[in-house]
């Protein structure tokens, strides 16, 4: 009888180390349903079961730190290079994104050891070609955003939002907090309202005559061509066109959708495994043709919709490392802040 339960016990930890196994627990703070079909490819594929939890970033950020060495997460999903970063900098993750396919992938820039980029975006300029000329746009930079002849004619979101704390933290990067602090009171004494809404809504305040230029993400603009989200929002991207700034020196300001490696991930081989398929050409055709994002790999195209209408030539900073966005992040928030940036 005892060597009966002794088996009986070593055949439920197989079992269960071999469950265990079969899973991977996914955090994930990227709102896309689409996103969830993906996941079901991959389970199809491998066997691999995903757990999806779903919630805001700073919810689930708050819960895996919370729960510590008990967390159940693998991976931590979100739409931010500034979010990788800063939990990251929490000491909340941990080394081993660095397989065959990664690195392949990946370029360096928009990946560490802890954390990778598994699709791109670029935060670009949005205008009125009705209202603002060709000569004012020749080589507009983010850093030309402060000057004066934008005076009342730029919308862009709060200081707070992450999208713009990875910005300004990139042009710290570049050009240093002091120089930065300086263009973000001329940014704030060009704004046109005081800030609210989101990306949408910033291309929506172009296009009904609110201001002349706005700053947004390039997927935003298709997602409202397509018509996903309604009519109104359809007609408004018809009226804006995008520009890309800093074209004549380091690039486009980029940043990614990226996948963290949990500290104490449980299932942290399927974790990976999970990483290497979001670098699939399958996976990346889906996050284009779904999310209007950028691929992150070569070979795969973007979605006609971002083809057609944002355009393919453009130079992408590929020397601004992403990491230094959760690096930056606090010194970002304390000079808008400063600056009166709401």
């Amino acid at each position: 009888m005892r060597k009966l339960s002794i088996l009986a016990l070593i055949t439920s930890l197989f079992v269960t180390s071999y469950a265990v196994a079969n899973e991977v627990n996914v955090f994930n703070a990227r709102h896309y349903k689409a996103d969830a079909e993906m996941y079901g490819k991959f389970t199809a594929a491998t066997g691999i079961k995903v757990n999806l939890i779903n919630g805001k970033s700073g919810a689930l950020e708050k819960r895996i730190a919370e729960e510590g060495a008990d967390s159940s997460a693998d991976l931590y999903i979100t739409a931010d290079a500034g979010r990788c970063g800063a939990m990251e900098k929490k000491g909340l993750l941990q080394g081993g994104l660095s397989s065959a396919t990664i690195k392949a992938s990946v370029p360096k820039n928009f990946r560490t050891n802890k954390w990778v980029g598994v699709a791109k975006r670029a935060r670009i300029i949005y205008y009125s070609p009705e209202r603002v000329s060709g000569a004012e746009l020749s080589g507009l930079t983010y850093e030309g955003l402060a000057d004066p002849k934008w005076k009342g004619r730029l919308v862009i979101r709060k200081s707070s939002n992450i999208y713009n704390k990875s910005l300004v933290a990139s042009l710290i990067e570049n050009n240093g907090k002091k120089a930065t602090a300086e263009w973000a009171k001329g940014v704030v004494a060009n704004m046109a309202r005081t800030p609210k809404g989101n990306d949408r809504a910033q291309i929506m305040a172009v296009a009904a005559g609110e201001a002349d230029i706005a700053v947004a993400n390039t997927y935003y603009l298709a997602l409202m061509l397509s018509g996903n989200k309604g009519a109104e929002q359809q007609e408004a991207a018809k009226k804006v066109k995008a520009f890309f700034p800093n074209q004549n020196d380091r690039g486009t300001h980029m940043n990614i959708s990226c996948a963290a490696l949990v500290k104490g991930a449980p299932n942290k081989a399927n974790a990976i495994a999970l990483v290497d398929f979001l670098l699939s050409p399958e996976s990346q055709e889906h996050f284009t043709n779904n999310t209007f994002e950028f691929p992150m790999i070569g070979g795969v195209s973007p979605s006609p919709l971002v083809v057609n209408n944002l355009g393919l030539d453009f130079k992408q900073d590929l020397v601004t490392k992403v990491s230094s966005y959760g690096k930056n992040q606090a010194a970002a928030l304390e000079v808008m802040t400063a600056a009166g940036w709401k």
